[in-house]
Formats: structure tokens, C-alpha cells, sequence
């Protein structure tokens, strides 16, 4: 008995999140609509599921620009902070990195608007320069901008994470560059990658969830990588993931309104 049971072939184990309840958000950009209707179907998700532990809500990144209301979108992730229902994990984006270049460096602002940056300032009742290629008016909307900024705000920006882990899944904004330790990757690509990163066959340390690349629909590539991006900001679909030691699902709520 001893020696057949000792021959068999013992089935991979599946992935585990080591008994937490976990949800990842893809990317929100502004979406604050979206990101509430979403919110809810998470709620009564963990009241059917009645986890042991607080569940956890892991936030992707990109919470600003595109959409009109990134500055409500920080208002409801401190909020959720406060509160017992999750335990909320934030990461950095790379558009949380347009913003704090733009805080500094006011030459910036040109290149941030053109990928959303007038849709944030607007949120923060900050008006874009008219003229893009004045730097005197950048200079000024820079100042508007950090005067703006809340406190709160800016020590939420200043402290997001670049990647979680949690058993055997590592979350980040972007993807991980192949071939790197987890521990050895950079901050640019875990913010940037794109190509390499979803074009690749290797087999990662943990199972990557990700977003910033935007899909009709999201991708849950087995023992790989899910990318839950679902461009909310154009499409008023936002999507999560959600995990537990039983596997991966999908959940997914449409803003009752068109972008604007």
C-alpha cells in the first residue's frame, strides 16, 4: 500500500491565500460611481461568505485622472481605511506617480494632462493652464494644486505600496518584469511593464494580480496572472477579483451612468 501511494504523482496543491477572504480593484481612475456600485456587490459578497477574519480590500492603483472625480475617489478609500469592514491595502499607480511629479516639478503638467491630469486638477477645483506650453501658468497651477491638496491626501499618495503578498499571490499595479526575484524587481516596471510582462510564459514566484493595462475582459491565466483592469474610466465597468484558499472569482459592477 505504501509503495503505490509512494509512486502516485501527487496533484499540484491549489493556491492559497493562507485562509483570508481578499478582494483586489482594478484601476478606478475617477470612477467614483463605478467604485461605490462596485463597493456594494463586495459587501453583500462577504455577508453571504461570513469570513472568519476581516477580509481584506486590495486597492491596484490609477485611483486618479480620466474620470471626473478622483479627489471623492481618495475621500471614499480614507474613509474605507477607518472603518472595521476591511482591512485596505493601497498601491501606488502610475498615475499616483504623474501626480506627485506634477506636485513637484510644474514643467510636468503638459505630459499629465495629456493622460487625464486636467480631470484630477478640475476634481481638486484647480483650473489647467489654457496655454500648455506656458511655464509661468504651470508654476501657478502647481501652487493652486499643492494648496489643494488635503493634508490627508498627501500623506495617502506619499504612502502607497508598490507590492502586496499574501500566500501565493503578489499584487502590483502594473506586472513584474520576468526572470527578477520578486524582491529584486523595480519600482518602474512594477508601475510600467506592459509587453514583457503579459507576453511572457514564464512562471513567476506567485501568482501576479494586476492591473493597468486595460481588457474587454479581465484575465485569469492559471497559476500566472490575473489582470482585472476593465478601463472603468470609458466603460463604467469596474472590476475585482476574489480570492480565497478555494480559487479565484470574478466581480464586476457598471456605473449607472455613462462617463462623462
Amino acid at each position: 500500500m505504501f509503495s503505490r501511494l509512494f509512486g502516485r504523482k501527487t496533484p499540484e496543491a491549489p493556491p492559497t491565500t493562507q485562509g483570508r477572504l481578499a478582494y483586489a480593484v482594478g484601476d478606478i481612475h475617477g470612477r467614483l460611481d463605478a467604485f461605490d456600485a462596485l463597493l456594494h456587490v463586495i459587501a453583500q459578497d462577504v455577508l453571504v461568505s461570513q469570513p472568519s477574519q476581516q477580509p481584506m480590500l486590495i486597492l491596484l492603483g490609477d485611483y486618479v485622472d480620466r474620470g471626473p472625480a478622483s479627489a471623492q475617489v481618495i475621500d471614499a478609500i480614507l474613509r474605507l481605511q477607518t472603518e472595521p469592514a476591511f482591512e485596505v491595502r493601497a498601491l501606488k499607480g502610475n498615475h499616483e506617480e504623474a501626480l506627485l511629479q506634477f506636485r513637484d516639478e510644474p514643467g510636468f503638467g503638459q505630459t499629465w494632462v495629456e493622460h487625464g491630469g486636467s480631470a484630477t486638477l478640475a476634481s481638486y477645483g484647480v483650473q489647467p493652464p489654457a496655454t500648455r506650453t506656458d511655464p509661468e501658468a504651470w508654476e501657478t497651477a502647481r501652487r493652486a494644486f499643492r494648496e489643494a491638496l488635503p493634508e490627508a491626501h498627501k500623506a495617502f499618495f506619499e504612502d502607497l505600496e508598490i507590492m502586496i503578498t499574501l500566500g501565493d499571490y503578489a499584487f502590483v499595479h502594473a506586472g513584474v518584469r520576468p526572470g527578477v526575484p520578486l524582491e529584486r524587481q523595480v519600482e518602474r516596471d512594477l508601475l510600467w511593464i506592459r509587453a514583457e510582462f503579459l507576453q511572457s510564459t514564464a512562471k513567476f514566484e506567485k501568482i501576479i494580480v494586476h492591473g493597468h493595462t486595460p481588457m474587454e475582459e479581465p484575465q485569469i491565466i492559471p497559476g500566472r496572472r490575473i489582470g482585472v483592469d476593465t478601463g472603468a474610466y470609458a466603460t463604467g465597468l469596474l472590476t475585482a477579483v476574489r480570492l480565497d484558499d478555494s480559487g479565484a472569482r470574478i466581480l464586476q459592477a457598471r456605473a449607472v451612468r455613462s462617463a462623462a
